[in-house]
């Protein structure tokens, strides 16, 4: 875990257009100063829109992936002393805010998605657009790939994977034909895994979508635990914040938005500050697609009760 202070050297590129960052800060509230937190720096929007409503207020950024982090970096250094980026995942950040004295966190916010940078990149594999190295992993100096993956578990729970986190009905054909694959050394790239859900499932597109989007999905998710590494920040969301602080959550995926909703329902932790979730307008619609699947649930942790 590194912390990188803001400045202003080159860095390497890093395209993302900022998802729902109004609607982030009018449910934060900056205004009112303090610390907060954005646990998914990406290109630093979210944390600069905090910084910019707000010259009393103060940004501690986290992303898992290093590119992240030095684009980051790079788009906060002009707040100075006001920003900060580390390189942590969603389960470190509870450990790395308790080995320093910050003061209480009035305000956090997360957007699940991945990057334009991540999907654009073919070395992450993350995309069947662009061939590219079977990795998909957001931090490419840690943990196992896709095809390690794809190589240590059975078909039966490959085809588990690819059902539970990818949702795809055919996913028993699907890891069957991904194991064939494997197994006659035509697995190596991005198009080679694309090519084997083809084999399995035909070249239709289905409700608009190519027919490997699920399986990649799924293997993403995987690699990634970002379903664990979720779980993690909603446990500790409440005791990070201090009372009447505002968690914003983004998430573009039903598996995402389910756990997010859940954890909100929790009354004893938390006050919904919308019973719906929060979705792009039709101007942000048109200018960025991928804001089309966001949603932004928020929600205020309940004050404690005096003694």
């Amino acid at each position: 875990m590194t912390t990188v202070a803001t400045t202003s050297d080159d860095t390497p590129s890093f395209e993302h257009v900022t998802v729902l960052a109004k609607e982030v800060v009018r449910v934060l509230s900056p205004e009112r100063g303090g610390l907060f937190l954005d646990v998914t720096a990406g290109g630093g929007g979210h944390a600069a829109a905090i910084l910019e409503t707000a010259q009393n207020a103060r940004v501690i950024a986290f992303d898992r992936d290093p590119v992240a982090v030095e684009a980051a970096a790079r788009r906060l250094a002009r707040f100075g002393e006001r920003a900060m980026v580390v390189h942590c995942a969603f389960s470190g950040v509870s450990d790395w805010l308790r080995s320093g004295e910050l003061g209480p966190v009035e305000g956090v916010v997360a957007d699940l998605g991945i990057s334009s940078q991540q999907l654009a990149d073919r070395e992450r594999g993350m995309s069947f657009r662009n061939e590219g190295p079977l990795d998909m992993r957001m931090d490419p100096t840690a943990g196992e790939t896709a095809r390690e993956l794809i190589a240590r578990v059975t078909q039966d729970e490959l085809a588990d994977v690819i059902y539970q986190l990818g949702e795809e009905r055919r996913s028993r054909r699907v890891a069957a034909c991904i194991k064939q694959a494997l197994a006659a050394g035509e697995l190596e790239t991005t198009l080679d895994l694309r090519r084997a859900v083809v084999r399995a499932v035909g070249p239709r597109r289905v409700g608009g979508i190519d027919p490997a989007t699920r399986t990649f999905q799924a293997l993403r998710i995987a690699v990634n635990r970002e379903l664990d590494e979720l779980r993690s920040l909603l446990e500790v969301l409440p005791d990070l914040l201090a009372p009447g602080g505002v968690a914003a959550i983004i998430s573009f995926h039903s598996l995402e938005d389910r756990l997010v909703k859940r954890a909100f329902l929790e009354r004893e932790r938390w006050e919904r500050l919308h019973n719906k979730p929060i979705v792009a307008d039709e101007d942000e619609r048109s200018e960025n697609p991928r804001a089309r699947s966001a949603k932004l649930r928020a929600a205020r942790r309940v004050a404690e009760v005096p003694a």
